[in-house]
């Protein structure tokens, strides 16, 4: 029996010195610190290229970035991710999930987490070194809601052998103008299949309502109370769907598909293989399509988006999307996770991002850098999202619309879109459907969801 308490005794001592070591053990691991994005591309292997850096500066913290996650899809990732208790500490979400990111009461404003700290771990923080309509479109109730990113717009590609074909040396400015080169080109003997295209998603839909300085959802497109109805079926929104389908009609423009991800594709593969003359897209891709060109034997020049003779240009405003910080994490995570997004959209890296893809250098330092380089004047094709972006005047119509459940009232603008090029049924009449639909939307959005 003696000796059994002896043993007992002896394992009570090893099991209490124990704890101290293995606690003291713990602390010397990194931090770990999740993020998910929602690319599945090689701007998923920058990202974790740019991450596996971090980690060899701050050995405190490992930074693990998981991609495979379209934009829609990781709506849901994160809620099952909350339900289990399993979120990571950064998400990526789209421009258009920022309602509902608020709403959702998982993220924490990046305002609040900073608070008045000018540097976290030696990174400066200077939110005015942002540009404009970045800083516009995140802030919210006075507070820079998420990180900014990749950060796009909307521009114009042009097959410039066409054009100059046709006797055009600059690509078009206005819708008119469109139809004027598109007239020409179609005339030609060796004439593409079509002049124009777009990919049919309502982002665009919302960059041309934008132009004209019309609103999106009322409330000043949500920015100075909770949006409660759709505006977009306003005579600047009939216009746009009227001039798609007069264009449609003369066979000057290529339908690229219904709604989804694939006509993103289509209009990639017409453009490429010179079935049509010009494309409006996200400037996110204006490396791959001045690539395009050149190595299909043609000159890509991009420009700005065309815009509605009639109302004139006010601006465009911005799409891509940004880096959520989850709320409730531990202090030291937190911080961790703060630190990376100073690293990560600093201003070399902003650069190095802006080259790689197409996205707009977010910080005027990183634009700075690039003019510096000579980069810009090399690569002239990249000046064009920053520089329409800058020369846009900012209003509510152009700081973009925050709603809840913008992604499916975005769903019900690209159905209408549908409907009229392969219809005959009258664009007013279609875009007031979509407006009933997407009143729908907000209305048992907000029950659900405003406090």
């Amino acid at each position: 029996m003696k000796k059994i308490v002896l043993v007992s005794v002896v394992l009570v001592m090893m099991l209490a010195l124990a704890v101290p070591l293995a606690s003291t053990g713990a602390q010397d691991e990194p931090i770990q610190i999740d993020v998910w994005i929602s690319f599945q591309d090689y701007r998923l292997d920058w990202a974790q290229d740019v991450a596996a850096e971090f980690n060899e500066l701050y050995p405190q913290y490992q930074v693990n970035v998981t991609g495979g996650y379209s934009y829609e899809t990781m709506f849901a990732q994160v809620a099952v991710a909350a339900e289990q208790g399993q979120l990571p500490a950064i998400v990526h979400y789209f421009e258009a999930a920022t309602q509902d990111a608020r709403d959702s009461g998982l993220f924490k404003s990046i305002s609040e987490a900073i608070g008045d700290r000018t540097e976290i771990n030696g990174l400066p923080i200077d939110f005015s070194d942002y540009v404009a309509p970045v800083v516009a479109y995140y802030t919210a109730d006075g507070e820079f809601t998420s990180m900014p990113w990749n950060t796009s717009s909307a521009i114009m590609f042009s097959n410039m052998n066409y054009l100059r074909a046709a006797g055009f040396e600059e690509p078009p400015a206005t819708w008119d103008e469109v139809e004027a080169v598109c007239e020409a080109v179609m005339a030609l003997d060796d004439a593409p299949e079509y002049c124009f295209t777009f990919p049919n998603h309502g982002w665009f839909f919302e960059q041309w309502l934008a132009q004209q300085d019309a609103l999106f959802v009322n409330n000043d497109n949500g920015r100075s109370d909770r949006a409660t109805e759709v505006a977009f079926n306003s005579e600047a929104g009939v216009a746009i769907l009227e001039w798609l389908d007069d264009l449609y009609n003369k066979g000057y423009l290529y339908y690229s598909g219904a709604q989804g991800g694939e006509s993103w594709s289509t209009v990639d593969q017409a453009y490429s293989t010179q079935q049509v003359a010009m494309a409006v897209y996200s400037s996110s891709d204006t490396t791959l399509y001045t690539q395009m060109g050149e190595e299909g034997g043609f000159e890509t020049v991009a420009s700005f988006y065309p815009y509605n003779d009639d109302t004139g240009w006010t601006g465009n405003l911005i799409g891509g999307a940004t880096l959520w910080l989850v709320d409730g994490l531990e202090p030291e995570v937190e911080e961790g996770a703060l630190t990376f997004l100073l690293y990560f959209t600093n201003t070399e890296w902003a650069a190095d991002w802006h080259k790689v893809t197409g996205y707009i250098a977010i910080r005027n330092s990183s634009n700075e850098l690039l003019e510096e380089e000579g980069y810009f004047e090399e690569n002239p094709n990249q000046t064009v999202a920053a520089a329409q972006l800058d020369q846009s005047t900012l209003t509510p119509a152009t700081s973009g619309a925050l709603v809840g459940g913008f992604p499916s009232i975005r769903n019900e603008v690209t159905a209408a879109i549908d409907r009229v090029l392969l219809t005959d049924e009258d664009p007013a009449a279609v875009l007031n459907a979509a407006a009933e639909a997407s009143n729908v939307i907000i209305e048992e959005y907000n029950l659900l969801n405003a406090p």
